[in-house]
């Protein structure tokens, strides 16, 4: 089958070790669902894995690619939960110490077909194209459960997404308005904050800017960068979720006084759970929100798609369609 892989790291030129060509079928053990991919979506997890980070050289060749939808072995539409955890785990998978993402240690989405345990395909609803379901499993994913399950966020509260651009950025805004919350965001370029005004922001502001208002929650993508300006714009009691550190962990002020002197919250987010996922198709569904998409390309062109990613030429997601 056609695939998109991993056949080797460069942390410098990450796109020397990507190759578009054959690897063997895949074969599904029992409680396992073979899925024929219609579409799959581009994160920077990918690029990552191109420089060696969560990969180890026994695992290439990789097929790259966390996200997809297609059509499952009775024909049913399914979008895939890329979350894997392990056989004997029970609850919240995002806790499970064994678990990890497709692309890791199990053969990725960028192909013709991918293999899932059957508990890890949610139904797609008609209203939702195979590109848009596509988007959903890792950056859209991971908005909701920072927005709602992590973050507790209710309709008329206030929220700032640093950083609007990136895929989880755009989603946050995105499901941010149609959840009913008044919506801040910040960006460094002009074009992208026009951006997040297109797609539900009710105002946007320079990197670091003075706010009009406190908010009561901020979502951290970006770290050392933002962090001061992100505790500086909570209200007392307020609450900052982190889910990425795009420009390093290491923060120069932790602004731990301003932390415990207005109880503030500082809560991580990883990923989220299958069932998260079938809320936040339902959720799409229901208000009729639709994932942005930068562009649509065949997988055929998934090279052009990662070197768009690595310039950062991107604003919302890139998908792969068979």
């Amino acid at each position: 089958m056609f695939a998109v892989y991993a056949e080797k790291f460069s942390f410098d030129n990450p796109l020397d070790g990507l190759v578009l060509g054959e690897r063997p079928d895949p074969v599904a053990p029992e409680g396992w669902a073979t899925v024929t991919v219609k579409a799959s979506s581009l994160n920077h997890h990918d690029l990552w894995s191109l420089r060696g980070v969560g990969l180890k050289d026994s695992s290439l060749p990789m097929i790259l690619g966390c996200d997809a939808s297609g059509l499952d072995e009775d024909g049913n539409e399914v979008v895939v939960h890329a979350v894997i955890s392990s056989s004997d785990w029970s609850g919240d998978e995002t806790f499970d110490p064994g678990r990890s993402l497709l692309s890791e240690r199990h053969q990725g989405t960028f192909a013709d077909r991918v293999i899932v345990p059957r508990t890890n395909l949610v139904p797609k609803p008609e209203s939702l194209s195979f590109a848009e379901a596509a988007c959903l499993p890792t950056a859209w994913l991971t908005a909701y459960r920072m927005l709602f399950t992590q973050g507790e966020l209710k309709p008329g509260e206030t929220v700032l997404v640093q950083g609007a651009g990136g895929g989880v950025a755009t989603a946050l805004i995105t499901l941010a308005r149609a959840a009913g919350l008044t919506v801040f965001a910040t960006s460094r370029e002009e074009k992208k904050r026009q951006r997040a005004l297109e797609i539900g922001a009710h105002e946007v502001f320079e990197s670091g800017a003075r706010l009009p208002a406190k908010v009561d929650a901020v979502m951290e993508t970006v770290g050392k960068a933002t962090w001061s300006h992100s505790i500086r714009a909570l209200r007392p009691g307020g609450r900052i979720v982190i889910s990425g550190t795009t420009s390093g962990p290491n923060v120069d002020d932790a602004e731990l006084t301003r932390i415990f002197f207005l109880q503030l919250s500082v809560i991580g987010s990883t990923m989220g759970t299958r069932h998260e996922l079938a809320r936040l198709v339902e959720m799409m569904h229901a208000t009729g929100t639709k994932p942005l998409i930068d562009h649509t390309m065949p997988m055929e062109d998934a090279r052009d798609g990662f070197a768009a990613m690595a310039k950062g030429d991107v604003f919302g997601k890139i998908v792969f369609t068979r």
